[in-house]
């Protein structure tokens, strides 16, 4: 065969049209730049790309499984007036439910068990659950969101929606957009960094394509930092291999790459350099990142104790204080456990053990340095729990299914309002409301925004707001179409900006 068609063969598209590019000319001028010029707008990062940023980078608690927002947020002391009674139709609105619960002849309501106690001084309130008493202290700093929505009623779809705009998997996740959006502010440490928290109930899958690149750069992908072994695989040099050693194979590496570059003008090429490159430095920069015997013993009295221990919720709070320090913009933590089907009282309380103090150690802890006002912190799960109950209903034990036509998240700092309420539901907790508490029918939809709502694509476009982007901007043109985060959606809530 011929061998320049059989190179014709080999080319991609992407490939052949980047002939035209100036290849390694540009990538070894891009070596000689300040990071903050090779961000995807080329303005300054401290103004943002779009419009001045509020915030400087966000670390998102993300609770997998879906809280009940019934037992941690959202009081309905009515819903006791009305014990393993069935929710009335109306009230339901013929609202699709999962195949758990659908088959159940009755949809006893379920109130609380818990007590709630009012941390703000307005008629609205702050109510949080016993659940979280030390959260509860630092609601004065928050922005809870009851009126959160989502179109997805199962766990894969609705984790992959939330995260990426999208039901379907192959799209960026949220952090990787601001990766490209933002670029990196710290040459030894990744951009998007993701943790897993330990957990007493890890029943569902966390797949890396949660905080994946999808069609954009590999330098975008976050990076899982693991509590066990090596905090980032093969990190550490194999027996009888020295630094100097690694060293001269990554510069035959990067010889053999910049190579295969010149023939193909494949772009990954230039990535693996860069990711290569990455790893070398973050051999020094990552063990000193989790070296904590430094943090003095105010520092885990305010997290508490647990943060000692890695892997925990805890700790990986602090490690995320650490990263927002050392200038990461994208730090997110997974806390997976929240799916209560039954026994949602006792997985329940498990849960909020490990998150509550941290949750509130962070805040203070941030606003006591100073960085809260430049830190946005978002807190919430991909859904949230019915009214009633699934199985057997008792005052001391119940289950709750999968609930996405209302929800609890909450944001902190970044440029949100702090200590308000937004957004209410009905008396049963199952529908968003209208001012005067009555269901607000019919139901709010994503194609337009109704004041007092936030569709999950409403969330997103106000998380890049913040960080300067403006969300139907930041795009990436592939296969013939410009994509973005929310799709052709999203609306920036700014009832909640301060």
């Amino acid at each position: 065969m011929n061998p320049f068609h059989e190179h014709q063969l080999s080319m991609t598209r992407r490939q052949l049209f980047g002939r035209s590019a100036l290849g390694l000319g540009t990538a070894a001028m891009a070596q000689l730049l300040p990071p903050e010029l090779l961000a995807a707008g080329k303005e300054n990062l401290n103004g943002g790309i779009h419009h001045k940023a509020t915030a400087k980078r966000v670390i998102y608690l993300f609770m997998s499984g879906g809280p009940s927002h019934h037992d941690t947020w959202d009081y309905k002391p009515k819903m006791r007036e009305m014990f393993g009674q069935d929710l009335p139709e109306h009230i339901r609105d013929g609202q699709r439910v999962t195949g758990m619960t659908a088959g159940q002849k009755t949809h006893p309501v379920c109130p609380s068990k818990y007590k709630f106690t009012n941390h703000a001084n307005n008629e609205e309130g702050a109510w949080v659950s016993e659940l979280l008493p030390h959260t509860g202290k630092v609601v004065k700093e928050m922005c809870i969101v009851n009126s959160t929505f989502t179109e997805a009623i199962n766990h894969d779809p609705a984790i992959t929606y939330i995260q990426t705009g999208s039901q379907v998997p192959g799209r960026p996740s949220l952090g990787a957009w601001l990766s490209y959006g933002l670029g990196s502010a710290n040459e030894d440490l990744p951009g998007y960094i993701v943790m897993h928290a330990k957990t007493n109930h890890p029943e569902q899958s966390l797949f890396n394509r949660l905080w994946g690149p999808g069609f954009l750069d590999s330098e975008h992908q976050g990076v899982l930092l693991r509590s066990q072994g090596d905090p980032v695989l093969y990190l550490s040099n194999p027996k009888g291999v020295s630094r100097a050693d690694r060293r001269a194979q990554l510069d035959t590496l990067a010889a053999l790459n910049e190579s295969h570059h010149q023939q193909s003008l494949d772009p990954e090429s230039l990535e693996r350099i860069k990711q290569h490159e990455m790893a070398f430095r973050m051999q020094i920069s990552v063990p000193e990142l989790m070296d904590l015997s430094k943090e003095g013993e105010k520092t885990f009295e305010l997290y508490g104790q647990e943060a000692r221990q890695a892997g925990t919720f805890a700790a990986c709070c602090l490690n995320a204080r650490r990263l927002a320090e050392r200038g990461v913009r994208n730090i997110q933590i997974f806390h997976r456990g929240w799916d209560a089907h039954g026994s949602l009282p006792r997985e329940h309380e498990s849960q909020c053990k490990d998150i509550d103090q941290a949750c509130a150690g962070l805040l203070t802890d941030l606003k006591q340095r100073g960085m809260l006002d430049e830190t946005l912190v978002v807190w919430g799960g991909e859904f949230g729990r019915t009214a009633y109950c699934q199985g057997k209903l008792t005052k001391e034990n119940y289950g709750r299914d999968h609930h996405p036509r209302c929800f609890t998240t909450w944001m902190a700092g970044g440029g949100i309002k702090p200590g308000i309420t937004y957004g209410k539901t009905d008396d049963y907790g199952y529908n968003i409301a209208n001012a005067d508490g009555t269901p607000m029918f019919p139901q709010p939809q994503k194609d337009k925004w109704t004041p007092g709502t936030m569709h999950i694509h409403d969330r997103n476009a106000t998380i890049l707001h913040l960080l300067g982007i403006n969300h139907r901007r930041l795009t990436y043109r592939y296969q013939g179409r410009d994509f973005r985060l929310t799709d052709i959606h999203g609306h920036v809530v700014k009832d909640i900006i301060a």
